[in-house]
């Protein structure tokens, strides 16, 4: 099983990031996957979760609005388009593949909001 986050980087304030995770190794379909940020001294946290079929979609408040989960369960693929970014969203984020008690983790990719 591989979940491998590609498109972290530095952006300023206001900017726009596109996160993407490559699965393989299990039938990505039939998973909820979701994102996950960390901050330095802070708990992980759940950003975006979208269900395996990819209709229902979840974020807390306090990314609401500005960040959009996708999937594309051809390419085993799912995304995270981040715009209007703000410096408390600087972490290292995380993509999960959740199906009952099988539970994977990627590798994270940083994202690092400053002007």
């Amino acid at each position: 099983v591989q979940l491998v986050e590609s498109g972290g980087g530095l952006v300023q304030p206001g900017g726009s990031l596109r996160l993407s995770c490559a699965a393989s190794g299990f039938t990505f379909s039939s998973y909820a996957m979701s994102w996950y940020r960390q901050a330095p001294g802070k708990e992980r946290e759940l950003v975006a979760v979208i269900r395996s079929a990819g209709s229902s979609t979840n974020y807390p408040d306090s990314v609401k609005g500005r960040f959009t989960i996708s999937r594309d369960n051809v390419k085993n693929t799912v995304y995270l388009q981040m715009n209007s970014l703000k410096p408390e969203d600087t972490a290292v984020y995380y993509c999960n593949a959740l199906r009952g008690l099988l539970n994977y983790w990627g590798q994270g990719t940083q994202v690092t909001v400053s002007s």
